[in-house]
């Protein structure tokens, strides 16, 4: 994999930040986006601009074509079976919600369960607290190893005979754990249980086939796979989407409209109220492109790559400690020991290298992890070893600092 000739597709990353040049670590939050994304975006708003679905005009017909041609490339990118599983959100959390809003509350009493982890973001853990509350049901968790992994063993041990929803991330966005889906999605099945998985931070990074995952709803979000930002998808088996209700109503989802009732459209656009993210749409097309042609294993290669050597270098540095397992997807969370992360990303930040500080939206696993807050520097295809070397360098610099401070 050409790094170079991919940095260059990518106009953000010429830049220097505080008179450094600049070093994207953040991709976790969002990915940047290639040259042939923004200019799909701007030939849409330029050449094609028209609603969809609704004119008969040539501009309308542009833009319902492309629309649509863009929920195909992500039925093949996915390997879903049929066009009308894909189903066009703002991104992983509405597609999450929408789950939990409709198929959870519909399908949910007293007694039933809800299995989910302790690394999920809050976007997989807020819903189905809400579901459980409006249900009667009960939120269950899978324990966490030591090392920030679970174990098939506990997987079949917290799935019973009453669980009907396990919902899991696929990657971790802190750990940058890696789940095993497909294994997962047996045991659910083998409990008459429905998977939903959080694939916000695992399809930007691997090839994902829902079919043989076996996954029943699959949710994931553009921005963090070079597409642009409020575009994302909902992946559901069609027996599933055919008996859930919208969430949204309004023009375009539906069939007819009486004065005291109304009927919807069919799949994918009952669930589409109102004038789509039709730009995000033909932007999140152009990102599936770009992705297919350098390569979703290459892409994988890489992160994994220097998530290992970005571990080797930091662990050279006294007083760091990194969190999760060793075998993981392209991120590494960390603390400076007596340093607090937002004070470490602020030194790396005058050093023009943008990492995350927080809690990252996952304030269950940091109480796991028995801290408030942590950093995580995250890789992309983009990345190289000399953005590690420069980060490790700003990590050093940032521990002399303090140490003098304190």
């Amino acid at each position: 994999m050409d790094v170079q000739a991919i940095r260059e597709q990518f106009p953000i990353l010429d830049q220097e930040v505080n008179g450094y040049p600049l070093v994207y670590l953040d991709s976790s939050a969002t990915s940047q986006k290639p040259a042939s994304v923004i200019e799909a975006v701007n030939k849409y708003y330029s050449e094609n601009n028209s609603n969809v679905h609704r004119g008969v005009h040539t501009l309308g017909t542009r833009a319902t074509d492309q629309y649509e041609g863009a929920r195909e490339k992500v039925r093949d990118f996915i390997n879903a079976k049929s066009t009308a599983e894909i189903i066009f959100t703002r991104g992983t959390t509405t597609s999450l919600n929408i789950v939990a809003s409709s198929y959870a509350r519909a399908n949910l009493k007293p007694g039933d369960e809800i299995v989910i982890t302790p690394m999920e973001h809050h976007s997989n853990i807020i819903p189905w607290q809400q579901a459980a509350k409006a249900t009667g049901a009960t939120l269950k968790y899978v324990p966490l190893l030591d090392d920030g992994t679970i174990s098939l063993e506990d997987v079949k041990e917290t799935v019973t005979s009453q669980t009907k929803i396990v919902a899991i991330t696929h990657v971790s966005n802190v750990l940058g754990t890696i789940n095993p889906i497909k294994e997962i999605a047996k045991i659910t099945h083998d409990q008459n249980a429905i998977l939903v998985v959080d694939g916000a931070q695992g399809i930007p990074h691997m090839e994902v086939d829902v079919q043989e995952l076996d996954c029943d709803f699959y949710a994931f979000s553009g921005h963090k796979m070079c597409a642009p930002t409020g575009i994302g998808v909902l992946y559901g088996k069609r027996e599933l989407l055919e008996n859930m209700e919208p969430v949204e109503f309004g023009g375009e989802m539906i069939d007819f409209v009486n004065l005291y009732d109304s009927t919807w459209k069919e799949l994918p656009w009952k669930f589409e109220a109102g004038t789509p993210i039709i730009a995000g749409a033909i932007g999140l097309a152009a990102a599936i492109d770009f992705l297919k042609e350098v390569g979703q294993d290459n892409i994988l290669k890489h992160e994994q790559k220097l998530a290992k050597y970005a571990m080797e270098q930091m662990r050279t540095i006294d007083g760091i400690s990194i969190y999760g397992p060793e075998d993981r997807a392209a991120l590494v969370t960390f603390n400076l020991d007596e340093v607090h992360p937002h004070d470490t990303a602020t030194v790396l930040d005058a050093a023009g290298i943008a990492v995350r500080a927080g809690h990252h939206c996952a304030q269950p696993l940091m109480k796991w992890l028995d801290v408030t807050a942590t950093a995580r520097a995250s890789f992309y295809l983009y990345n190289t070893e000399e953005d590690i070397d420069r980060l490790v360098a700003g990590l050093l610099k940032a521990k002399e600092y303090f140490g003098d401070v304190f």
